[in-house]
């Protein structure tokens, strides 16, 4: 489910940080290719550094707006938290406001009810999900995007980007933020140790984590702890080996989750969570590990991990940098293995949406949709932008680069993340509905019936009420 904000906010307290984790899926064989090079050195390097600070900047008007206070409530703490203060700090040195971060607790559609219901609603929030955007709009609290920002849009954004933060044809949200959440990260020292390789295919990862395990080491880390986790397993499955249409189709329960696809999904997925000798702690240490430790594991250790993969998206580099593991030299990644004929790249992302029709959180829209504002997180790290526009040598490193490469290069052929087109009931709720079915899941991967009566028991219930 969520995929960047929960992602990263888990770097202390495991999964409920990430309000972004659910995520949007794509279509992505150019964006395949790109991340197989990811194996090579991708350290800072100077030359792109050089590169990126020499490149002519984008500019964009912003009004004056000397004396206005402006409140911007998200989800994101730590670093992302951090890093998106910078870019706050560049808009209040270009127009004069003076803008507030507004810590919110997830899910933040509920901490806004409050907020506005006491008559003190931020000037914009980050939406993690289509549906929250859409649930502003239906209660009236989003403002329609300006057309500063609409043109910033245009200019910097693919239709696709754009139709995810409208409603009914109106614009309301700018995605700032992105996340490629189809990666496999992996403990290169583990992996050179066993003499594997970066698999293409669902089975030749299969094959690749019996190698590894072979050697001594457990291949696979999961963090089973996290629903969030366990249906971005299941929608990278679904999504390539049922296709577009039918995952179209699941997200919006015009199809029931006990359709022959989600049979073949799950029957995919349980080849590896069946065999618990593959998965690091085995079933029951799945079930107790945590996203951030799913991937701390993975990189500590030196070529005898706990385990010498993990599955989730580009925001585990956050994690791994609590590590002494070097990114693209210890710590490299693969695109998820195709099941079906595509792989599948599964992407979440943050929307900047206007609570409060004012000059200055639409000049706030404005900045967020421009590559001015892209460019400031991009070269701190930890962040894709879906923004076309942005020279991808403001990235840091290879691997990211590559990473944001991937992103762009799927186009409009991407999907938003299924559990974050569902009620929050079933798509989103820790102990209920999607994740709580899928722990059950990992914990009995042979009773797939059972599981998806589950599923669509809870589904039923929740697009009814």
């Amino acid at each position: 489910m969520r995929t960047t904000r929960r992602a990263l906010k888990a770097l202390g307290s495991g999964r409920n940080g990430l309000g972004t984790r659910r995520a949007a899926v794509a279509i992505v064989a150019a964006g395949a290719v790109a991340l197989t090079g990811c194996s090579g050195d991708s350290s800072d390097d100077k030359e792109s550094g050089d590169s990126a600070s020499k490149a002519p900047a984008a500019t964009v008007q912003l009004p004056k707006l000397d004396g206005e206070k402006i409140q911007v409530a998200a989800v994101w703490t730590g670093p992302e938290q951090e890093n998106f203060t910078k870019v706050l700090s560049e808009f209040e040195k270009r127009t004069g406001a003076t803008v507030t971060f507004v810590p919110a607790q997830d899910p933040i559609v509920n901490f806004l009810g409050t907020k506005i219901a006491g008559g003190s609603p931020p000037d914009v929030a980050m939406l993690p999900q289509v549906g929250a955007i859409q649930q502003a709009v239906e209660k009236k609290w989003a403002k329609p995007a300006g057309a500063e920002a609409k043109a910033q849009l245009a200019k910097n954004y693919g239709k696709g980007w754009q139709d995810l933060g409208a409603v009914d044809g109106t614009q309301y949200g700018v995605y700032f933020k992105a996340a490629n959440k189809s990666l496999v990260w992996y403990n290169n020292a583990a992996f050179e140790n066993a003499g594997a390789v970066a698999p293409k295919t669902w089975q030749d990862l299969l094959k690749t984590a019996e190698t590894i395990s072979a050697s001594g080491v457990t291949p696979v880390s999961v963090a089973g702890a996290d629903g969030w986790t366990l249906t971005d397993w299941f929608e990278n499955i679904y999504l390539s080996q049922a296709g577009p249409e039918k995952y179209d189709q699941l997200a919006k329960h015009e199809i029931k989750w006990t359709d022959g696809s989600v049979k073949d999904a799950l029957t995919t997925l349980g080849q590896l969570f069946g065999k618990p000798n593959l998965i690091a702690g085995g079933t029951d240490g799945a079930l107790q590990t945590e996203f951030p430790a799913s991937v701390t594991q993975t990189f500590t250790g030196g070529d005898q991990p706990k385990g010498a993969m993990v599955f989730e998206g580009d925001f585990v580099g956050v994690n791994i940098g609590q590590t002494e593991a070097k990114i693209g030299t210890d710590a490299k990644v693969f695109p998820f293995p195709a099941v079906g004929p595509d792989a599948p790249v599964v992407t979440g992302g943050d929307a900047a949406v206007a609570l409060k029709d004012t000059k200055g959180a639409q000049a706030l829209l404005t900045f967020l949709a421009s590559t001015d504002a892209a460019k400031i997180w991009a070269e701190a790290g930890g962040f894709v932008s879906p923004n076309k526009s942005l020279d991808p040598a403001a990235y840091p490193n290879d691997v990211q680069r590559d990473i944001a490469k991937a992103l762009i290069a799927a186009g409009d052929s991407f999907r938003f993340d299924m559990s974050d087109q569902m009620p929050q009931s079933f798509g989103g709720t820790p102990g209920a509905g999607e994740w709580k079915a899928l722990q059950d899941f990992l914990k009995n991967p042979k009773d797939v019936a059972a599981i998806q009566q589950q599923l669509e028991t809870a589904a039923a219930k929740a697009y009814t009420s």
